[in-house]
């Protein structure tokens, strides 16, 4: 089971990619380092280990920040102290995030770990996690959360933020193309003509990790509103039903993009998120990127353009469609420190926590108890979530895990594959989660 998952090297940007420092799992400087607050011996110590994001020294991170003030209330209440240790990756070239985490994981070197939706799959599966059922903050979960992050009837990661994805758009730009806001793939293709022929040679801002959003956003739109969603993941799960026949339409939707030169494949394929389209759309050379919702808010992202911005959701038959997935907390199944590790989770993600984390990162509380306002550019996206209009990009109850696998074929198609030979990998993938 483990070697399975070595080859996932998809970042949930944000997010993966995102909550805690979900602008870091994709960049930053290498430092496997242990930074402790204190090496006084009565101290009770929780390790730690996270991403670290790459910041602009003169920019405030402010996600890093709300995340430290729900650690500092931990300390405080619990009497412990956090130690913190994080990796990110240098570039395309370096072990990811989640391949150190896995490594780490499995080594039982730490204590708690902030976890990718497939990362949280894999160590679940391989049982290298803690089940957290038990924990009181679980009591006001969204269920969408409990969807997510459930395996085999455990809760096994929790988040301090629900990760919406959706298309960020220089409502300047369309406006001065006389663009509407695309709601369907037929609508997105035209809006990407007309950029295109006013000048935008590449609408689209790509970079390694996010170009599934579209495939789940056309791929899962009747699944998660209307369908039949325990009866159509049976049939996933047994066979009786193909992935590929889901992936397909929105494969054949990105090979569209790819074909008419919208996305610029080979930048594509090399680029960090944020870091490799960011810039272009700061400057409005780029007038279409996708991301996760904290970015709106961040300025180490895209908080404080120089344009108006609009985020909604991505093109479907079904109109603008949020895509939702998030990171998680977790716990070694053989932490050196599970009670105290435990504990902090709790406190993390207590509903008085969640809402200092939310207020300072205006972001969607996993608790049902928390809501903050979102900035005017979030609201088309938000509209949609309120309305209960989502897919899911990461959910435990599918054998076949989504975000990682998706990600990895979408590159195989960047890279010159055909619909159909990758249509042939999820058959093969779905292959190897059937019973023999």
């Amino acid at each position: 089971m483990k070697k399975k998952f070595n080859t996932r090297k998809c970042l949930a940007a944000g997010l993966a990619l995102l909550t805690l420092f979900m602008l870091a799992a994709c960049g930053g400087p290498k430092d496997d380092t242990s930074m402790i607050i204190s090496s006084e011996s009565d101290i009770r110590i929780v390790n730690l280990f996270s991403p670290m994001e790459k910041t602009d020294p003169n920019v405030e991170n402010v996600a890093r920040s709300a995340a430290d003030m729900t650690i500092l209330l931990a300390e405080e209440r619990l009497g412990v102290r956090v130690a913190y240790r994080t990796y990110t990756a240098e570039d395309s070239k370096d072990k990811t995030y989640d391949e150190v985490l896995l490594d780490r994981a499995r080594n039982d070197m730490d204590d708690l770990y902030l976890l990718n939706p497939d990362i949280i799959m894999a160590l679940a599966a391989e049982g290298e996690l803690m089940d957290l059922s038990g924990l009181a903050c679980t009591q006001n979960l969204r269920d969408v959360v409990l969807t997510a992050n459930m395996v085999d009837g455990k809760l096994v990661a929790v988040p301090q933020e629900v990760v919406a994805y959706g298309l960020f758009i220089n409502k300047d730009i369309f406006d001065a193309c006389n663009l509407e806001l695309p709601n369907t793939p037929e609508e997105f293709l035209e809006c990407c003509r007309v950029l295109q022929k006013n000048g935008y040679e590449t609408p689209i801002g790509a970079n390694r990790w996010w170009l599934e959003t579209f495939v789940l956003a056309i791929a899962y739109a009747d699944l998660y509103n209307g369908g039949d969603v325990e009866a159509e993941i049976a049939a996933l799960n047994s066979g009786e039903r193909k992935y590929s026949d889901y992936m397909r339409p929105g494969f054949e939707f990105l090979q569209q993009l790819i074909d008419n030169g919208y996305i610029d494949t080979e930048k594509a394929l090399n680029s960090e998120a944020i870091e490799g389209e960011g810039a272009d759309f700061r400057a409005q050379v780029t007038p279409i990127v996708m991301a996760y919702w904290g970015a709106a808010n961040a300025e180490t992202a895209y908080g404080g353009t120089d344009f108006e911005m609009q985020v909604i959701g991505f093109p479907s038959h079904q109109g603008q469609m949020p895509v939702i997935s998030m990171t998680g907390f977790g716990v070694g199944i053989n932490a050196e420190h599970a009670e105290d590790a435990m504990a902090v989770l709790d406190v993390i993600t207590s509903d008085e926590a969640l809402q200092i984390y939310a207020e300072i990162n205006r972001v969607i509380s996993p608790s049902e108890n928390v809501r903050v306002d979102c900035v005017p550019s979030l609201k088309p996206l938000n509209d949609r979530i309120e309305e209960n209009v989502y897919v899911l990009g990461s959910n435990a109850n599918m054998k076949l895990e989504q975000w990682g696998n998706i990600c990895l074929v979408v590159r195989q198609l960047l890279a010159g594959a055909t619909v159909d030979e990758c249509m042939a990998e999820f058959d093969r993938l779905q292959a190897e989660t059937l019973p023999e």
